[in-house]
């Protein structure tokens, strides 16, 4: 007995039921063939693998009610059920615990193994680094300079680098230097997401162990990672915003002895620095020691592009000190990373929809979100999901790896189904993924096989996501927001020099009204007036 066998059997409304009947009509629209044909029953299993459809309650009493009476016998036996008329409804509806006997009982019957379960982790909460890191010439200035700031009065700077041109890199190269000079101290790197936080802990990894004079001890606080914070004596922790936010939250006194001892605080995608959560952790770390130096590292050194008020009150957190790429001969950064390769040459090309006609244009050029039933009925929208993968299928042609932005995760999820049934490798990728799982999909995203690959996301992949030969992007998530474009963007601009590519191509999908920005140089000089 075999999954593979029992998809087999599912007819058009099961198929419908497990793949969506949204994703069912574009398939049937674009290969105007039998929605159930076996590619698209390969596209199911390749999107959510056996195992998955295993996991999945729902899906799992799907394929449930497809078991032969033999077969539904072999199951109720290893999961001591008794087997009698009532056996398809209680199995259906039984709740398998993730890790537990019942479960490898039942993947046992299929011939599988359960994956791990979500947060395990080889990976030390702490272990020792052993002690060639070397910077473009623009990022050592970049470096020289913010030492500098670092050790004025104000003691406090953000690094404003354009996405792809070695901000970490640069801030890593500031922590080693900050270092060797100091021992028995503290570093705290703060980022808000874990991808931030294990790209942080990767980078460091590389820069000390070729820039350092003695072995130092790295310390992860995000996910699942558990530290005694009042114990951390000395090195480098990097850590979740989120969860140290809950543990100030739940004993003040727990980050006292952390506090004191901190030198230098790190804060990746600062333009959130003044958020509820960031100033609480701030505030918290720099109440004992008020010569801990604050470093913030950013694309965009502002909270939104049309309210000066917020963007102000970032600029005097940082006492108005900002060090930006100077590049004599180039009144803009951007133009001279892209000269010199370090920043891949970006074609936009815009992808018209007029799908929000039908709303009122005055109160969309008033709102500063999108409205959440404007969002959903985009999603929903069968020509514009027909235009966007039509466009994902000409990139292909051109390019090996690609990402596309989605509305939401059912709108990333059907996006996948529809091109894995084309006959492309699509995975999906969101909030709900399980971090293991997600973890898998992102490091086949970026091995170096020369077969197409894309990456269907939403809401996770515009920050510490470092595929560097992904070279095109299809922005189909409508946004006002110019931080979260120029993040999106910024995921595909990677140059040669920086193990990128010479050319990046940039599909947005500009529904009415609802245009992003298409221009690196303007999104990069877009705050440059409150910071002076």
């Amino acid at each position: 007995m075999t999954l593979e066998n029992l998809i087999s059997r599912a007819d058009e409304d099961t198929m419908q039921d497990l793949l969506g009947r949204d994703t069912i009509r574009l398939i049937r629209l674009l290969n105007r063939k039998d929605s159930i044909s076996t590619k698209t029953k390969e596209a199911l299993i390749k999107l959510h693998t056996f195992e998955g459809l295993l996991l999945i309650k729902e899906k799992r009493a799907l394929l449930f009610n497809l078991l032969k009476k033999p077969e539904l016998k072999k199951i109720c036996e290893a999961l001591s059920i008794p087997y009698n008329e009532l056996s398809y409804e209680i199995i259906q509806s039984l709740h398998i615990r993730r890790g537990s006997v019942k479960e490898k009982a039942l993947f046992d019957c299929f011939g599988l193994t359960p994956p791990l379960k979500d947060g395990i982790t080889e990976i030390p909460d702490c272990e020792n680094i052993n002690a060639s890191y070397a910077l473009f010439t623009h990022q050592i200035d970049a470096a020289q300079k913010v030492e500098s700031k670092l050790n004025d009065y104000h003691r406090r700077v953000i690094l404003h680098m354009p996405t792809g041109s070695g901000k970490t890199r640069t801030a890593m190269y500031v922590i080693a230097q900050h270092l060797l000079k100091k021992e028995g101290t503290i570093v705290v790197w703060l980022a808000y997401s874990e991808e931030l936080c294990e790209q942080a802990a990767d980078e460091f990894k590389k820069a000390w162990q070729s820039l350092g004079n003695r072995d130092l001890r790295l310390h992860r606080f995000w996910g699942d990672h558990q530290l005694n914070l009042e114990k951390v004596n000395d090195g480098v922790l990097i850590a979740g915003l989120s969860k140290t936010y809950s543990a100030i939250r739940k004993n003040i006194t727990t980050i006292k002895t952390l506090a004191s001892k901190c030198s230098l605080v790190i804060i990746d995608e600062a333009h959130q620095a003044i958020a509820e959560t960031y100033s609480l952790v701030l505030s918290a770390l720099f109440s004992y020691n008020k010569n801990t130096g604050l470093l913030g590292l950013t694309a965009t050194p502002g909270r939104t592009s049309w309210n000066m008020t917020d963007d102000k009150v970032l600029s005097s957190f940082f006492c108005k000190q900002k060090v930006i790429l100077d590049i004599e001969g180039y009144p803009n950064p951007i133009e001279y990373l892209i000269q010199e390769k370090y920043i891949a040459k970006t074609n936009f090309k815009t992808l018209a929809h007029e799908g929000c006609s039908k709303f009122n244009q005055t109160d969309l050029q008033n709102r500063f979100e999108i409205p959440y039933n404007i969002l959903i009925t985009l999603a929903e929208d069968e020509l514009r999901n027909l235009k966007i993968l039509s466009a994902v299928e000409d990139l292909t042609k051109r390019h090996t790896r690609i990402i596309v932005f989605a509305i939401n995760v059912k709108h990333a999820e059907m996006l996948a189904a529809v091109l894995q049934a084309r006959g492309f490798s699509a995975k999906s990728i969101t909030a709900v993924t399980p971090s293991n799982k997600r973890a898998q999909l992102i490091e086949d995203f970026k091995n170096s096989d020369s077969s197409v690959k894309l990456l269907c996301n939403y809401g996770v992949l515009t920050t510490g996501f470092d595929a560097p030969k992904t070279s095109a992007a299809v922005i189909a998530r409508p946004t006002k927001s110019l931080v979260l474009y120029s993040q999106m963007v910024g995921r595909v601009t990677r140059g040669l020099k920086a193990g990128g590519n010479k050319i990046a191509e940039v599909i947005t999908v500009a529904d009415m009204n609802l245009h992003g920005f298409r221009d690196m140089v303007e999104a990069f000089n877009n705050w440059e007036d409150v910071w002076k």
